[in-house]
């Protein structure tokens, strides 16, 4: 009898993809459909929906659901739901397709789904400004509203995202056909819902923690997880596989740096290096809901929450990822309410004088004693070949991210924020 958390939704793992002979069929069917090409994000969607990372959910949202979670963080029928997850097209494609027809979606030459259109609706600018400012603006500085507008489409890529989608869209359920390159690309690391919740359960483990990362493992991610491992059975180092912004570290060089570490500085039999398929969406808080609402189904009852968790640039401020999780409605149903907790951590950092990691509630020193621990800081540091200051991160990492730097041709200039150059300290 599993200890894990249940799925998220209360109908266990919604899994979508087809096997066996299923499959096939599907396949062949598809070649005599309508063909829609998809965008990497909607990719990546599909491939949750196929292996039940996106549980309750069984295809792309209604409007009455997108409208319904930009608002009310809730889908149409009251479940839990943080952001929106939704299949654009253009208005050429909208014009051939009629709710009621089945369709392909493909991607470079591969079919990834059919899906049953049951509706189609148009997505107009108003509509995805509104998105944008419910969704993806917080509290910071560059989300006041004399600011926001000025500076989001050019410094924030999820509000880019947004408003580059197609003029309509279309909801409805979806058989998945393929996971895409995931699979073989990253054997072993990448894990479906299944396979994790199979693994914590022979391990025994009934309270798993979860660290998202999406940028190198630095001193202080390592240290979050280790105070994790101390009040819970295990932790989760699940990496974003899909596509990120340009400058980010590609996942197969994160992934080898996280290896790394886990040999050399955890017991290994309480840590699980796993890859997730989604696409980074660059959301805040509300991301910082998403991650824990699929981190659900993956077996995981505590995400880890830190300073400035999923942010951009200074659109939200330290801790707001953290607050988010006191203000989302609680439906009655269990299954219908996140059940996956926030385990909350203050600002942590390395410090001189305490002689090691510490963080604003354990550290009484000055910030000219500590060393101010962030992904984007490190990669600014990495990209313009300067100085990897002492106690960032373990040297065994910093070689391995020095050669992936010092090989790259074209680089992208890296902008700091105010919380990674800790002025706000």
């Amino acid at each position: 009898m599993s200890k894990l958390v249940a799925p998220h939704g209360g109908k266990g793992l919604v899994c979508c993809k087809l096997e066996g002979a299923e499959l096939e069929a599907e396949l062949k069917k598809a070649q005599g459909l309508k063909k829609v090409e998809i965008s990497s994000q909607v990719k990546g969607d599909l491939v949750m929906l196929g292996i039940g990372g996106f549980s309750p959910l069984n295809g792309f949202m209604t409007k009455a659901d997108w409208k319904s979670v930009c608002e009310d963080y809730l889908l149409a029928d009251g479940t839990f739901w943080p952001v929106p997850v939704m299949l654009d097209v253009a208005k050429e494609d909208a014009a051939e397709i009629k709710e009621g027809d089945e369709i392909a979606l493909e991607r470079n030459g591969e079919i990834y789904a059919t899906m049953k259109v049951e509706e189609k609706f148009e997505m107009g600018e108003d509509e995805k400004k509104w998105e944008s400012e419910k969704v993806y603006k917080g509290h910071g500085e560059e989300s006041a509203d004399d600011v926001f507008w000025k500076v989001a489409m050019e410094d924030h890529p999820g509000v880019q995202m947004v408003m580059a989608r197609k003029e309509f869209c279309l909801a409805g359920p979806v058989k998945v056909l393929s996971e895409g390159e995931f699979p073989e690309k990253f054997k072993g690391v990448y894990l479906t819902p299944a396979e994790t919740r199979a693994i914590f359960d022979e391990r025994g483990w009934a309270n798993v923690a979860a660290m998202q990362l999406r940028n190198p493992m630095h001193r202080s991610h390592e240290h979050l997880c280790k105070i994790a491992l101390d009040v819970c059975d295990g932790v989760l180092i699940h990496s974003l596989i899909g596509n990120l912004k340009p400058g980010d570290i590609p996942a197969e060089v994160r992934i080898k740096c996280i290896d790394t570490l886990i040999k050399g500085y955890f017991v290994p039999e309480n840590v699980v290096n796993a890859g997730y398929p989604l696409d980074m969406r660059y959301a805040g808080p509300r991301e910082a809901l998403l991650h824990a609402t699929f981190r659900q189904n993956y077996g995981v009852n505590r995400m880890i929450i830190g300073r400035d968790h999923a942010g951009v640039g200074d659109f939200y401020t330290l801790f707001e990822a953290q607050e988010i999780f006191e203000q989302i409605p609680q439906p009655e149903e269990d299954g219908k309410r996140l059940l996956c907790e926030p385990l909350k951590i203050d600002w942590t950092f390395y410090c001189y004088k305490c002689d090691g990691m510490a963080s604003m509630k354990t550290c009484p020193h000055t910030k000219d004693d500590r060393v101010i621990l962030s992904g984007t800081k490190l990669r600014h540091a990495l990209s313009n070949n300067e100085e990897v200051v002492d106690h960032f991160g373990r040297d065994e990492v910093l070689v391995l991210l020095r050669e992936y730097y010092a090989g790259l041709t074209d680089k992208v200039e890296v902008k700091l924020q105010s919380h990674a150059e800790g002025s706000k300290m």
